[in-house]
């Protein structure tokens, strides 16, 4: 397929790609958290009660979870290029058509749209910074692109809500959406297939192999390492949505703090762990440049952060909600180390034909694991207490340590594997 791009040179254009990720995963956010922000707008303007609210939540989540192993499948299959494209227009015609319903039924269609366009991002930007990076750079580069979905659950709240107050809560959807035609265009002029120098500085460091054999779909799933990645996100996801979804509530039920307080302080774990997950990304990448094999660094890094997680437990016995947001904060670095970094262990372990389809997978198991622990949440918190579900979350993460020492290891299909442990 000819192909319009802007010319620039392949070192920078990387770069840039990186960028328009990055803004494409920061919207991507945005627009997931609008209903979450506009809740009681939307409830009057639609006549929902909270079981019809949960039903916009469910189909969205529902489709999302549907759609991403799907997604990681159609990078492999049609190429990151066509896929992103084709899953940037998608949502951003999905808010378009949520900003101009007029009716719940509609909205709901759009809500279900979104859900299937936005898994998209993730398996693509995955194989970008597989095939654009060598291994003394990839975590950094990954690091940078997803860290997009904090700086969108940052900005999201203020942004929201003076749009809708100067405005209408349609005009918030219909921004998204045209901001997502404007990163959409971006990308089309800016991303190309990496050209020779860039592909032979990973073949150089023995990453990429020309040609490499890969596995079907279904020999996929015989691999222990696939199983491992399944259930490491399974374990470790749902204390981050714990960060995202329960804690704001939690620091003003239990801790004290006002709705202006949250708004004023609540943003700090999420932009702490951005930039501590960047930062244990660039350690990882360190190691590697230092002669240590990729895999190994990524394992030594994510098993070093985790002493981390269980320091959740703690806040059982902290009155301060200040303190509280600075245990949730170092909690949270944790937590996005994990979630930055797996994705560039699956892109280590599995020939580069395949990574976007496992990691497909496993953010579809990370979401099972995520809804089977807010359901958790919902039901216990009230009778058993928030110490409880802290002890619970205090395991997460050291079992996905040993679940990644004893399970995940370099998959060659065809061939004996190597292990890099």
């Amino acid at each position: 397929m000819s192909t319009f791009t802007l010319p620039i040179p392949a070192q920078k254009r990387r770069w840039l790609i990186i960028v328009v990720i990055f803004l494409a995963i920061v919207f991507n956010y945005y627009d997931r958290q609008i209903v979450s922000i506009l809740k009681p707008m939307l409830k009057d303007e639609f006549d929902l009660g909270d079981d019809g609210y949960a039903l916009v939540i469910n189909v969205f989540t529902v489709f999302y979870a549907l759609m991403y192993p799907v997604s990681g499948w159609l990078v492999d299959r049609y190429g990151e290029r066509k896929v992103m494209l084709v899953g940037i227009l998608g949502w951003s015609v999905a808010c378009l058509g949520g900003g101009l319903s007029r009716t719940f039924g509609s909205f709901l269609f759009f809500r279900g749209m979104l859900g299937a366009a936005e898994p998209t991002n993730f398996p693509a930007q995955l194989k970008v910074i597989t095939v654009w990076f060598s291994g003394k750079l990839r975590a950094t580069a990954n690091s940078l692109c997803v860290a997009g979905s904090s700086i969108g659950a940052i900005i999201a709240p203020p942004l929201v809500a003076w749009l809708a107050m100067r405005y209408n809560f349609h005009t918030v959807f219909i921004v998204a959406g045209v901001v997502g035609l404007i990163i959409a265009l971006m990308w089309f002029l800016v991303y190309v297939e990496p050209p020779r120098e860039i592909r032979e500085e990973a073949i150089a460091a023995g990453e990429i192999k020309e040609n490499e054999p890969a596995f079907t779909w279904s020999q996929l799933w015989s691999t222990k390492s696939l199983w491992g990645i399944l259930l490491i996100r399974f374990v470790s996801d749902p204390v981050w949505y714990f960060c995202l979804f329960w804690l704001p509530g939690y620091l003003q039920e239990e801790s004290g703090l006002t709705l202006a307080q949250i708004g004023m302080f609540g943003w700090i774990p999420f932009l702490v762990a951005d930039l501590g997950a960047i930062a244990t990304s660039a350690w990882s990448d360190k190691m590697v440049r230092n002669g240590k094999a990729p895999l190994l660094s990524r394992k030594i890094m994510l098993s070093a952060i985790a002493v981390l997680a269980p320091l959740c437990c703690l806040t059982t016995y902290v009155t301060n909600p200040y303190l509280t947001i600075a245990i949730f904060a170092l909690v949270a670095v944790a937590c996005l180390s994990w979630l930055f970094t797996i994705s560039v262990v699956i892109a280590e372990a599995f020939p580069v034909q395949n990574v976007a389809s496992v990691l497909g997978i496993a953010g579809g198991f990370g979401a099972l694991g995520a809804v089977l622990f807010n359901y958790f949440v919902g039901q216990m918190m009230g009778s058993l207490g928030a110490g409880t579900i802290f002890i619970a979350m205090a395991f997460m993460h050291p079992i996905a340590v040993l679940i990644l020492w004893t399970m995940v290891r370099k998959e060659k299909p065809k061939a004996v594997s190597i292990e890099e442990n």
